[in-house]
């Protein structure tokens, strides 16, 4: 495998991404050309919203070929373009071989929620002060525990078991890889409804559940009926919004809900739109994260 890798204005990115897709690139890839320097610019963006900037004023593009020749034969015909213009050719080189399954597993390694609750991938050993984990390796769906929005909804179930307050019937609406759920299993809950509108996701929470011995019920969203003690939603800030007159329908009287997803600067927007069925507070943040919740 070689690697093509080129300089490009915000304005080429899409026109260089779709010529190398035309050349045969087998992945291309878009980074911040000025990532861990000064003039590093975040960009953030949620489902279903247009993107905040199309690219990074500097962007570095990475393309795959199969061959060297392949690479060579790209920039070759790029270098020719008129939108080439504002681009820059850095580099062709060979992709040296890895063991691509040890490097990524290398990546995850357990994550610590309490002293005593660790989220630990399979090919670990749990550390000897975890008295209760969670074994997930990552998958196609979302929620490893390496995020912050999972470790603090995964903190609040560890409260409420250590406070002796019960769990009972949990929705964990947008389940992901049904590490909430299974969180709250873990934590005392007995009948635990985990939907997501993604079936992948609902596959690998039943494919989790049953690596960690636990029940619960999977499905798409329709299979969220009736009140709940507790009800999760760990997803972002827009879908969260929207979903408001939904998920409170779901508590019952004296129970909580918790809201995940979400960064400090949209709080306000979460407690307006959450205003007319209940008073959202901020439970929790961690790296500029939230969690919100209310009690019913």
């Amino acid at each position: 495998m070689f690697e093509l890798i080129l300089l490009a204005p915000v304005d080429e990115i899409e026109t260089l991404s779709e010529a190398l897709d035309a050349l045969d690139a087998l992945s291309v890839s878009v980074e911040d050309a000025d990532a861990q320097t000064p003039a590093e610019q975040a960009l953030f963006g949620e489902p279903g919203m247009p993107p905040p900037k199309a690219g990074w004023e500097r962007s570095r593009v990475v393309s795959l070929f199969a061959s060297e020749a392949l690479a060579r034969d790209a920039a070759s015909v790029l270098t020719a373009q008129d939108f080439f213009a504002g681009c820059q050719l850095v580099a062709i080189q060979a992709v040296p071989e890895q063991d691509w399954v040890r490097l990524t597993q290398s990546q995850f390694t357990p994550v610590e929620i309490t002293p005593e609750f660790w989220i630990v991938p399979t090919w670990h050993e749990p550390p000897e002060q975890a008295k209760q984990l969670i074994r997930l390796d990552p998958g196609l769906a979302f929620g490893t525990g390496t995020h912050p929005t999972t470790r603090m909804c995964l903190r609040w179930i560890a409260g409420q078991g250590a406070a002796n307050k019960p769990l009972a019937r949990v929705l964990d609406y947008g389940c992901g890889s049904g590490i909430l759920a299974i969180g709250a299993a873990k934590f005392g809950a007995v009948d635990i409804d985990a939907v997501d509108i993604d079936e992948a996701a609902v596959e690998s929470t039943r494919a989790n559940a049953e690596a960690n011995h636990v029940t619960l019920n999977a499905g798409l969203p329709d299979k969220a009926v009736g009140a709940y003690q507790t009800v999760l939603a760990n997803i972002l800030a827009t879908p969260l919004k929207v979903l408001a007159p939904l998920l409170c329908s779901h508590v019952q009287k004296g129970g909580s809900l918790v809201l995940a997803g979400i960064l400090e600067r949209q709080a306000d927007e979460l407690k307006a739109a959450y205003q007319p069925y209940c008073q959202l507070q901020v439970l929790d943040q961690e790296e500029g994260w939230i969690l919100m919740g209310a009690r019913f």
